[in-house]
């Protein structure tokens, strides 16, 4: 079962020549059914290892090295409840809502503004090390 969704954005910083980059991660956070917790990461729609880990760190574009990731912002998406008819609206049976949706561009995860020096979504200096 899902228990929550969001949108992280972790920010890299090759320890080898300094550039940094951040990415935005969809991820879920699920129970299986012997109550153990689990995190899926995604990224433009495709499934990858967790960015705070070595394996999922993505390679530095200028060098090539790979450093793990630390969240800078996150955006959760809040989880429907199945008892609230609140801004719910139902899908015609035809398959016409909305047909625009099937053919409208991807929504790329790099696609963003890079965090700036000194703004609230920008780690310190001192995180650098």
């Amino acid at each position: 079962m899902i228990t929550e969704l969001a949108v992280e954005r972790v920010e890299f910083t090759c320890g080898s020549c300094w550039h940094r980059w951040s990415v935005d991660y969809d991820v879920q956070r699920r129970v299986d059914d012997h109550g153990d917790e689990w995190e899926h990461f995604s990224y433009d729609n495709e499934p990858v290892p967790s960015p705070y880990t070595p394996q999922g760190a993505p390679a530095c574009a200028y060098c090539g090295r790979r450093w793990v990731g630390h969240l800078v912002a996150r955006r959760p998406v809040p989880l429907p409840d199945d008892d609230a008819d609140t801004y719910r609206s139902p899908v015609p049976s035809e398959g016409a809502h909305r047909p625009e949706r099937h053919t409208a561009p991807m929504l790329h995860a790099a696609d963003h503004p890079q965090p700036r020096a000194g703004s609230p979504a920008a780690p310190s200096s001192a995180n650098h090390g």
